[in-house]
């Protein structure tokens, strides 16, 4: 089962005026925010990324795997997610303390040599 393109769009109006995105990605979604991927959506419910910080949110209880072969993130349920102050606090939090995305460098391109012209 895949996540819905109506829970991307709700998620998204929950979350509201942070700066957050999301991007297809290995069939199901990553959630941005502030450029720094934060969670996954999988199967339609939303997984946060481990921290500290999420220790203060949520329980070992909520513990699951995003995907199969994943490690655990926090598995958010429904009723927190319409409780948009909670929601916020912890995916920008989360955010917070994360570290910011390495930069990506450019890819060389390969050097093709020309086979010598006679005249």
């Amino acid at each position: 089962m895949s996540t819905s393109k109506e829970t991307i769009a709700y998620l998204l109006e929950q979350l509201e005026p942070l700066d957050v995105r999301t991007r297809a990605m290995f069939g199901e979604y990553g959630l941005y925010c502030d450029d720094k991927i934060v969670a996954f959506v999988c199967d339609d419910t939303l997984f946060v990324k481990p921290t500290d910080i999420a220790e203060e949110y949520s329980d070992a209880t909520y513990l699951a795997p995003a995907y199969p072969g994943s490690k655990d993130y926090y598995a958010v349920p429904d009723d927190k997610l319409a409780d948009t102050e909670w929601l916020h606090e912890f995916v920008q939090r989360t955010a917070d303390v994360l570290p910011a995305p390495k930069p990506k460098t450019a890819k060389k391109k390969p050097v093709t040599k020309k086979p010598p012209t006679t005249r």
